[in-house]
């Protein structure tokens, strides 16, 4: 069942290994990278309790030792503060270029724990366990590294490629259904960005895949992650159509700040929206059939996911205030925001030049739908 998808970099390729019990496997795939039998482990206090010592029993099985650091789990995590303190921990434990860091945890980590090894010392190496869906299907790939600011999401990073990506499918079944519909949220993006098979597949197939199905899991891990490779190896620095697989995330960043990056909304949800969102656009704009935000909207609401801004709680700014909150998006250009919009599912585009008045709309029926 184990799958290889490699992310083509030239000199700097990389395996992802996909598949259950690689935990146990850990040593035998990060050995061959090692100059010296030590590893830095970057974590969180949740996947900690949960896996930490599955990992550090395989590394220690092939002689190598191990220093963890345990964060708060959380988007909050995210930040200059712990960033600040990851870097100086790593400093103190004499972690120099030629070590590895390894990423522990679910995108709020691999973003942070990437983010660190990309400044330290100018760039240690290391490697991306992602323990989450979502940081199995995407951020754990590609090389964006990133913390939060109070401007906004993922404004401070910088783009550095790991040495191996490990995901352990079978780890996903840890996690508490809401987190693994989140990562849902990302792995329907690919169908919807780019690929309307994946996406009738997924229609088919997301049922038993997040009851538990490992052979469907394993492959919607893989098609994502294969996607994702393709795009990365044409497109590292997001300067053409990478941006594709921002679909629904210019909505989705904004109402994630709006929610003060809380529990009210996990990453993973706001991109589920901000795709709903981005398909009804689309559609106002003539872009697209009614067919397709309502098939967007109705396997969301198959799979028990948030769709629309009412099954966010609590309150949220008005229109002004959100489009506020996009414009200080990282793809903002000459002061015009980037949109991904969609002509059908499967078939995006990136456009600059976007009537405000029908995003505006959009999102005043969908605030007043509340």
């Amino acid at each position: 069942m184990h799958k290889t998808v490699k992310v083509a970099l030239g000199d700097r390729s990389y395996n992802i290994e996909i598949g259950p019990d690689l935990l146990r496997q850990a040593g035998d795939y990060i050995k061959p990278f090692l100059k010296q039998n030590r590893v830095a482990i970057i974590t969180d206090e949740n996947v900690a309790a949960l896996h930490l010592d599955t990992l550090t029993d395989s590394l220690s099985q092939k002689g190598i030792e191990s220093v963890t650091l345990k964060l708060p789990a959380g988007e909050a995590t995210k930040s200059w503060e712990n960033l600040q303190k990851t870097v100086e921990w790593l400093l103190s434990q004499r972690i120099e270029r030629d070590d590895l860091v390894i990423a522990f945890g679910g995108g709020v980590i691999g973003d942070l724990a990437a983010f660190s090894a990309s400044i330290l010392r100018r760039g240690v190496r290391f490697v991306q366990m992602p323990t989450s869906l979502l940081a199995q299907v995407d951020s754990s790939v590609g090389g964006k590294t990133g913390i939060n600011s109070p401007h906004g999401k993922n404004l401070v990073g910088a783009f550095y490629q790991p040495e191996l990506v490990l995901a352990d499918t079978a780890v996903l079944g840890t996690l508490k259904p809401r987190d693994f519909l989140a990562g849902y949220g990302e792995v329907i993006k690919y169908g919807m960005l780019g690929d309307a098979a994946f996406f009738e597949w997924l229609e088919k197939n997301g049922p038993a895949l997040a009851a538990g199905d490992m052979e469907k899991r394993i492959y919607a891990v893989q098609h994502s992650c294969q996607m994702k490779a393709d795009v990365v190896a044409r497109d590292e620095l997001e300067r053409g159509d990478r941006a594709l697989l921002n679909l629904g995330h210019t909505f989705g960043h904004a109402l994630e700040s709006a929610t003060h990056y809380s529990d009210r909304l996990l990453h993973g949800e706001g991109v589920a929206i901000g795709c709903a969102l981005a398909f009804e656009a689309s559609m106002r704009l003539g872009l697209c059939s009614q067919e397709s935000p309502s098939r967007v909207r109705a396997h969301l609401r198959d799979m028990g996911m948030k769709v629309d801004l009412s099954d966010i709680e609590g309150d949220l700014p008005d229109v002004d205030g959100l489009l506020a909150l996009m414009m200080q998006d990282k793809k903002v250009q000459q002061g015009k925001i980037t949109f991904i919009l969609a002509r059908s599912i499967g078939e995006t585009f990136v456009e600059r030049d976007v009537d405000i008045a029908v995003i505006k709309s959009v999102l005043q029926d969908a605030l007043d739908a509340r």
